[in-house]
């Protein structure tokens, strides 16, 4: 199957303290994937490493073979970091509009504020958006990208139930379209719900990747709950 990314080796230090260590992992077109983990295993790390945000030490974003350049990771990924609140002075509506204008976006803007429940924020400033609220406006902002795939780190963050289970709604109708997404999730519970396929992340180190047939396949028959399988591998 032909891959959007290949993750090869990755490997970051601060000082003596490792955060991540050669974690590989491949991204499929059209997938949503979960990179599961607790808080302190090394996601927001690795997304900002993939996300050209932080150097990593070692290791490749692989695409037909050869590591990506610069110019070509901002083509093929946008990274939606957690607890941001850019243009906090400016509306959601303002937001929204300069996002597809500066990436000459083709998405559909009405579509996308109706599925994520936006239209009664969108002349609200972004700084008096609530928690849950502004994740929400936020995941509107990378839908709205044109990259074929968006990293988002901790989507579900400050949602509560029913909305939890509208924007995996969302994500999913997003990623039937084409659009591959990668979430890190530190909820598991919350991952099982909307992911194709998951890649195990503890103490830096990737831990497990695939369905959740494959992973229970790996953890030697457990029953196939990722929580039980997520601890059983790491």
């Amino acid at each position: 199957m032909r891959l959007v990314l290949q993750v090869e080796r990755i490997s970051k230090r601060y000082g003596r303290v490792t955060a991540l260590s050669d974690v590989s992992f491949s991204i499929r077109p059209g997938e949503v994937l979960g990179l599961i983990g607790p808080n302190g295993s090394g996601k927001t790390t690795l997304f900002e490493c993939l996300g050209g945000v932080l150097p990593a030490d070692s290791g490749a974003l692989v695409r037909n073979g050869r590591p990506l350049t610069p110019a070509e990771r901002i083509e093929t990924l946008f990274y939606l970091p957690d607890l941001i609140a850019p243009w906090p002075e400016q509306t959601l509506r303002w937001a929204l509009d300069f996002t597809r204008g500066y990436w000459h976006s083709s998405a559909d803007l009405a579509d996308v504020i109706a599925r994520l429940q936006l239209d009664p924020l969108l002349d609200v400033r972004i700084g008096a958006l609530s928690k849950g609220q502004r994740k929400r406006a936020l995941l509107a902002v990378g839908l709205l990208t044109p990259q074929p795939l968006l990293l988002a780190d901790e989507p579900f963050d400050g949602l509560d139930l029913r909305q939890m289970r509208d924007v995996s709604a969302t994500l999913r109708h997003y990623a039937a379209a084409g659009r591959t997404l990668l979430l890190s999730i530190h909820q598991i519970s919350h991952a099982a719900r909307v992911c194709d396929r998951f890649v195990l992340l503890s103490g830096g180190r990737t831990r497990g990747e695939g369905t959740l047939e494959d992973l229970a396949a790996a953890a030697s028959g457990v029953s196939a709950d990722l929580e039980e399988i997520f601890l059983a591998l790491t």
